[in-house]
Formats: structure tokens, sequence, C-alpha cells
């Protein structure tokens, strides 16, 4: 959208006469001129005009999640950023004598039409106020007059009404100026009446419609279309009701015919349509949020999948977040200077953990860089979550040094740092086929530890009690939904992977990215399933009854 408005910009700038203008700098004296002295025109020349200026205006629900309406939060954050592209003043002399632009009759050209009715007034005004001055002051100064006070009352009265007149209008703008569209909804919002003030809504839609009478006025000013883009973020974490207030704010705005406002709403369908469909919204629409959804988007764009050079992009960006973690490293130069067999005889110093630390980060993130590495094709192709998996691999990395000092990495008992940021891939993107495969493990070490367990593998582990899974698939469905694709778990466990009883058991100890609480329901679950089993299998006629010896 940038790129598309300084393109028409600059060709507007080359081709189209009158060439379009600012209302910053001397363009402001011209634009407060302009909103005195004259009403705009919409004509056939302005509606041809290709050139146009986005407003970017950024919305996150979740900073006005606390407030009572949040859609309330939407109307003031939309006034307020407009306000402040424009300034404080135009909008001011707007709100007290500007004048909405109306359509040219015929084929006119001419898109300013002096407003005769405000110069007469204000001519007049100030001709009557030098005259009830002029009256004063002779009153007041010229010999043998100043005993005649009918005439000092006749001046100071006259005086008075008409700069009453000025006063009042300056007043007026000042007020404006001081108080902010934005301020006038806040106080309505925190009154008291609040829920009992019945002309609030029309109250809130006059400020609304003052606004998109302003940005229609300055785009005759401006000579360039004038569009408003509101990003809404974060709605897919607040409250159902909040999430069907911001999208009604949508449709109030919208309601009106030309408006110049764009909105992109970035939202998780899955996460909105039940929302919507826990509020009253939907009576008429069958309590299908889908529909709902689609009868309010009307460019319905849903992103599709990351590709391998977006998402290295994408890679790349997440492990420049972690420069704060290595940067003190780095630029202390620390030196390796001790001996091997003298670091197995003294204590590990935090600067050798350190620079170990170091060189498995790096060797980590190469691992993930490499496009022949099979490890990048599992990398999530969400941003959240592929700025977590870098996030929590130098502090996977840390802990496993800090167990097992420096040098420990990559040794005959201890995974690799390539391990190690698969096993925190395996743990992001499967939390819960990976607890359930190590709550079995956890279990068959309790139950009959044998010789053979800890080379066997995590996925004949998970495969023999996979259908133990299945019959716990409704309690688990929440936590199952966690989960990414089954065939690719398959794949990364069973061959690109294959982790044994012995790696999750190097690894329990320092994964921070795997919520326990999973593998301690999954706990609590089987142990009831086998006891339901337990209860509802028949005793043998040997188990019933004991032997007569």
């Amino acid at each position: 959208m940038r790129q598309e408005m300084s393109r028409r910009e600059a060709a507007a700038l080359l081709h189209s006469s009158p060439k379009p203008r600012s209302p910053h700098g001397w363009g402001l004296l011209q634009a407060l001129w302009y909103l005195v002295f004259y009403s705009p025109i919409i004509t056939e020349s302005h509606l041809r005009r290709k050139n146009l200026e986005f407003i970017f205006i950024r919305f996150s629900a979740w900073q006005f999640a606390g407030c009572d309406k949040l859609w309330a939060g939407l109307v003031t954050t939309l006034c307020d950023n407009v306000r402040q592209h424009f300034g404080a003043l135009p909008l001011s002399v707007f709100h007290v004598m500007g004048t909405r632009p109306r359509f040219a009759s015929g084929f006119s050209q001419q898109e300013w039409v002096l407003k005769t009715g405000t110069c007469l007034k204000l001519w007049g005004l100030l001709f009557v106020l030098a005259v009830g001055l002029t009256v004063l002051l002779v009153a007041l100064l010229v010999p043998g007059i100043k005993d005649h006070q009918a005439l000092k009352v006749v001046g100071s009265a006259v005086t008075s009404l008409s700069g009453s007149g000025l006063v009042l209008g300056a007043v007026s703008v000042l007020k404006n100026l001081l108080i902010s569209e934005k301020h006038k909804i806040e106080k309505l919002t925190n009154s008291e009446r609040f829920t009992s003030q019945l002309g609030f809504m029309s109250k809130v839609r006059h400020e609304v419609e003052v606004l998109v009478g302003f940005l229609a006025f300055m785009e005759i000013f401006e000579r360039r279309r004038l569009r408003v883009v509101l990003e809404i973020t974060s709605l897919d974490t607040c409250y159902p009701e909040k999430v069907a207030g911001v999208l009604n704010a949508m449709n109030t705005l919208l309601s009106e015919a030309n408006t110049p406002f764009i909105f992109i709403l970035a939202v998780d369908p899955s996460v909105v349509v039940p929302c919507l469909e826990q509020t009253g919204c939907m009576r008429g629409l069958a309590d299908n949020g889908y529909l709902y959804l689609s009868r309010t988007v009307t460019l319905p764009f849903s992103i599709p999948a990351m590709g391998s050079r977006s998402r290295l992009r994408c890679l790349e960006a997440a492990v420049q977040t972690r420069e704060d973690l290595m940067y003190r490293i780095i630029t202390g130069n620390v030196e390796r200077r001790r001996a091997k067999h003298r670091a197995r005889l003294e204590p590990p110093s935090q600067p050798q953990l350190d620079s170990e630390a170091v060189q498995c980060i790096h060797q980590a993130f190469r691992c993930l860089h490499d496009g022949e590495d099979p490890l990048g094709r599992y990398l999530p192709a969400n941003g959240a979550h592929l700025r977590r998996i870098v996030n929590t691999i130098p502090v996977t990395l840390r802990l496993l040094l800090h167990r097992g000092g420096p040098g420990g990495l990559g040794g005959p008992d201890v995974p690799s740092p390539r391990a190690a940021a698969a096993w925190v891939v395996l743990a992001d993107q499967w939390p819960c086929r990976l607890s359930w495969a190590l709550q079995c493990l956890e279990d068959a070490w309790q139950s009959q530890p044998t010789p053979g367990l800890a080379t066997k593998s995590l996925w004949s582990i998970y495969q023999e009690n996979v259908g133990e899974l299945s019959s716990l698939q409704q309690p688990l469905h929440n936590v199952l939904s966690l989960d990414g694709d089954p065939e690719l778990f398959h794949t990364f466990l069973g061959c690109d992977f294959p982790f044994t009883a012995k790696d999750a058991h190097h690894f329990l100890g320092v994964t921070v990215n795997l919520d326990h609480s999973i593998r301690h329901k999954m706990g609590l679950l089987r142990g009831l399933h086998r006891l339901q089993k337990v209860a509802t299998t028949p005793l043998s006629c040997s188990a019933q009854c004991p032997h007569p010896n």
C-alpha cells in the first residue's frame, strides 16, 4: 500500500495540474483560510484523481481489553490519530466553522465556493464593532460630548454585542482545541449514567460524522484521495462480548456510503468464531459465526502456508532478537587457555561456560538455517511459534551446559546442539503427543524397568500406546488441538530424529517449552482409565474361589 501510494503521488506530481499540497507549514494558514471562508465542492475532476494517501492506524484490542466498551476504544483511537496527523487546530476550526463537501451541480469544475453568509456575518460584526468603538471613543474623548451618558451606553452596548459574537467563536475553537474528540468520548463512557444515557450513541455518531466530513474537506484541499487504514490486531485474546462489540463498531463506521475507512482485521477465525457464537449477536444467523464473519469481511484473505524462503527470512529476523544474549560474550573476546585435563580437575568457570554456550548456540542456529538439514522442514510457519523456538534454544543449551560443564555437549553420552534444537522443535510442535510418549516412558520405568528400555525409541513407545491415547481423545481434545501435523510427527520422530528413552532422560530436566501439567493430566487420566478397565474385567473362577489346600 505504501509503494502504491508513492507511485501514484510521483505520477501526480509529474502530470497533474494543479499539484497536490500539504496542510503543514505554510499550507496550514491556507487550510485555515479555506476552512473559514470557503465551502468545498466535489467535482468530476476530483473523483478522477488517482493519487491517494493512506493514514495507517494500529489498534491493538488487548490494550483496551479492560475497557467496558472495547468499541469505544476503537473510535477514540481513530479520532486521536486523525487529530495527530492533521493537527488539532484545523480540526477544531472545522468543528466550529467548517462545512462538509457537497457534489457539484452539472459539469462545473469549481472546487471552492465563497461562504457568502459567513463573510457577510463576519464583515457585519466587524463593521458594527468598529462603529460601536468609534461611538464609544467619541463619547469618552471628544469635548462637549463627554456629558452625554446615553451615547456612552449605546457605544458600550454595540461594542459588547458585536464583540461577544467574535469572542464566542474564538472560545468555541479554543474549547475544541483543548478538549479532543477522544476526551469527549472517554468522558461519556466514564459517566455514571453511561448505561442509561439514551443519547450516547448519537453523540459518538456525531463525532464520527464530523471526522468523516473533515477528511472529505481535506481531500479536496490536498488534491488527493485520503483513506484511513485501521489495522485491528489481538482481537482473539479478548472476551467474546468485546469481540462482537468491535465488529459492530466496524459495521457502524462503514454503514455510511463513501466512508474513507479501510479495516484490516487480523484474526484467527478458529478463535473468533466461537467467541461470536457465545454472544447474542448471532440471533437470526442460526448461531453461525462463520456466516457472520463472511457478511462482515468484504475481502477475505487467508494467508497461505509460508514457503521455505519466507520461513528462513522470518527465522533470521527472530535470531537477530537473540543478539542481546550473545553480545556481551562475543564482544568480551573470551579466550580458552586452559587445557582439557585441567578443565576436568577444576570446576568450570563462568567464562568457559559462556564461551561454550556461544559456540553451541551458533551451531544450533546454523542447523536451522541449513537448507539441506531436515530440521528446517519442521519449523513452524507461525511467526510467534518461530520466535518461541528461537528464544528457547539458547536457554535449553545453557541449561545442558550447566548440568554437564564445558565440553559436555556432543559427547558420547550427551546430545549434540543439533539434537537439542530438534528437541525444542518437537516440544513446540507436538506438545500433546510428546507428553504422552514421556508419560508412557515414565510409567514403564516405574512399573517394570527392563535393561533395553534406555535404548528404546520414543516412536516405538508412542506406537505401543497410541490406542490408549485414542480412547482418551475426548478429555484430551483441547490438548490435542495444540499439536501440528500427525504425519510430520511420524517422520520427525520415526525417521529424521529417532530420539531414544536415554535422550528423553537427558532433555527432560531442561525442557522449558513443554507444559508439564499436560503430562500430569495424562498420568491421572491414564490411571483412572486403567482402574475402570480393572473394575469392568470379570474375575476368573480361580480368583473368586480360593484353593482348598
